[in-house]
């Protein structure tokens, strides 16, 4: 688990370390800017902008049960924030699973990915789609269907 947060909590070092350099050179507002960024590139990598995961199995008897897709993404992922940023609002419909926090949902992942970890691995109606478009998506989970 400690492993999802070592990229956010080295950006928040590495931005405090660089904006006291700054402060002590004389240019707090341009420190304050840049601690700032650096912040704000740790929340984006960390697993607080996901929904609520939750183990694989669990997951699939969600997805059986209501229909909705299963999203198997892992922190520090880009292409998994890409399409958690896609998504908005309709990103809580879906049942999220952190495959570095759960070993079955890893290895459900490897099983479809010709042993690979590639995410985000979305499963619709028991087929995976490895990088699905965000519209596509989005479309399986807007409120029409």
């Amino acid at each position: 688990m400690t492993r999802v947060w070592i990229l956010p909590m080295l950006l928040v070092l590495c931005g405090s370390f660089a904006a006291t350099g700054l402060v002590v050179d004389g240019s707090p507002g341009t420190a304050a800017a840049l601690l700032l960024l650096f912040l704000l590139l740790a929340d984006v990598n960390s697993p607080l902008v996901f929904p609520r995961s939750m183990g694989a199995r669990e997951a699939r008897q969600r997805s059986t049960a209501d229909g909705r897709p299963v999203v198997f993404w892992r922190p520090g992922c880009v292409y998994c924030l890409r399409l958690r940023i896609r998504l908005g609002r309709s990103a809580r419909r879906l049942h999220w699973v952190d495959i570095w926090r759960d070993p079955a949902g890893a290895a459900a992942v490897r099983e479809v990915n010709d042993g690979n970890e590639t995410v985000p691995t979305v499963v619709v109606d028991g087929s995976p789609h490895t990088n699905p478009d965000p519209a596509w998506v989005r479309s399986l989970v807007s409120p029409s269907r």
